[in-house]
């Protein structure tokens, strides 16, 4: 009979991918949540796995063999307490991950503030068109797989987010994971609802660089806030990307939004993708996945190869159509830096045509007001922005946006459709950003420009 896991918190990207991973594995698998809905409840669904709404007691009746708990529970929730009061064994989702599944596997772990899907995603996309049969756990759906998770046989790819694990284990996810190649794509504040400054984040970047072993490989890219992780203390092998350095890996633009460019190792071996993404973000997760592969054996004419045949990521400047020739994005963008350098790679590619940003403040970070003084200033280069401002902050972007021309800030998403649509017009690239559903505005806003 096989042992079943109980998962608290399922329908979340990392605990849903975990238990398509169990599944795998041979468990009976089930789990509960508070946002039981499409896409992550039809896929566990066809998966075989029985998901319930809320965090009942009932549901942990009779006890399973073992509950998994996500990090958004937290002491006083009616599950938990059930499982502490009867003394359930439980564990938090990393924690499983890494003594299940992640030992003896090669463990290659994309981290940083940004990138890490996208990095992650054609990482992947290359072993498997390497024939190397990776497995994956990425927060998010690569075009050309159908689920954010895999088991494989062969290497494994993980998005080793520096979120914490568990309400009873504060480390952060990645620490849990012992990867042999790591990635540190870049190093910013962030996740303000759990961190307090910047170098509480370093230190649990620190805690999982002190993991990996002598023999693996860390892939940095350039940042003073990285160099000062590393200079902690660091027992493992460093390659740079794109610091400028002789000696680097390197990545060199042959147009002006990245749609073609070059790729060269530390030993000087070159070669060029052409492909239909945009901007110097995607080019730099790239190099980056180029060099992870080539540490697991892959040549960079090989890595090179596979990327241009890449199509992307769900929710990755994703275009969703293009009706009435105004070309409707969707975007996962939810941090200044991000908002950016999407914002950059969209404006070189439209050229002359407008570009119109539609930003909904969303993350507990964005919501708390910790980078709003950069908030603005990210949405340089769109030409008209959209901003969908919750209730409750103790800020104002209504305030921030007063004084500017171009400058929109709605409460109501519905009147945000409404004047949005009477501003578009045909040769637009409009981008929503947000690490929800947005209450429908990106299907709204299509079926109205279609009419």
């Amino acid at each position: 009979m096989s042992k079943r896991v109980h998962i608290l918190g399922i329908c979340g990207t990392f605990m849903g991918g975990l238990a398509l991973l169990a599944r795998e594995l041979g468990y009976e698998v089930t789990g509960s949540d508070v946002n039981v809905y499409p896409p992550m409840s039809t896929m566990l669904e066809t998966a075989g796995i029985a998901v319930q709404e809320g965090y009942s007691s009932e549901h942990l009746k009779p006890a399973p063999d073992l509950v998994v708990i996500g990090n958004a529970l937290s002491r006083g929730n009616e599950a938990v307490e059930h499982i502490l009061d009867h003394q359930i064994p439980y564990v938090s989702g990393p924690q499983w991950l890494g003594e299940n599944l992640l030992q003896d596997r090669h463990v290659a772990a994309i981290s940083g503030t940004h990138g890490k899907t996208t990095t992650s995603s054609m990482l992947t996309w290359i072993l498997e068109c390497e024939g190397l049969n990776p497995g994956f756990l990425i927060g998010g759906v690569p075009f050309g797989f159908e689920r954010s998770a895999r088991l494989g046989q062969g290497p494994f790819v993980i998005e080793a987010d520096e979120y914490d694990s568990a309400f009873f284990d504060k480390r952060s996810k990645f620490v849990h994971y012992k990867p042999q190649t790591l990635v540190v794509n870049n190093l910013e504040f962030d996740h303000a609802d759990i961190f307090t400054d910047l170098n509480a984040i370093q230190t649990q970047f620190h805690h999982l660089v002190r993991c990996i072993p002598s023999s693996g490989h860390i892939i940095a890219s350039k940042g003073d806030a990285i160099d000062e992780v590393l200079n902690r203390g660091c027992w493992t092998p460093v390659s740079r990307i794109d610091t400028g350095s002789p000696g680097d890996w390197a990545v060199q633009a042959q147009d002006n939004h990245f749609g073609e460019f070059e790729i060269r190792s530390p030993a000087g071996d070159s070669a060029s993708i052409t492909w239909g993404l945009i901007g110097r973000h995607n080019a730099e997760n790239a190099l980056a996945a180029v060099a992870v592969a080539h540490d697991i054996g892959v040549s960079v004419q090989d890595a090179c190869e596979a990327l241009c045949r890449f199509e992307g990521v769900k929710r990755r400047l994703e275009l969703l159509g293009s009706p009435n020739e105004i070309a409707v994005y969707d975007d996962f963008a939810h941090h200044p830096t991000a908002v950016k350098t999407t914002l950059d790679g969209l404006r070189n590619a439209a050229g002359e045509q407008r570009v119109v940003a539609v930003i909904e403040i969303r993350s507990n970070t964005m919501k708390r007001g910790t980078h709003r003084e950069e908030l603005v200033p990210a949405t340089q280069y769109a030409d008209l922005v959209f901003w969908f401002e919750p209730g409750g902050l103790n800020w104002s972007m209504t305030e921030a946006t007063s004084e500017l021309h171009g400058h929109f800030v709605f409460r109501d998403t519905n009147q945000l459709h409404d004047a949005l649509v009477k501003q578009l017009h045909s040769g637009d690239h409009v981008v929503i950003m947000s690490n929800g559903s947005f209450s429908g505005l990106h299907r709204q806003l299509l079926q109205s420009l279609s009419s």
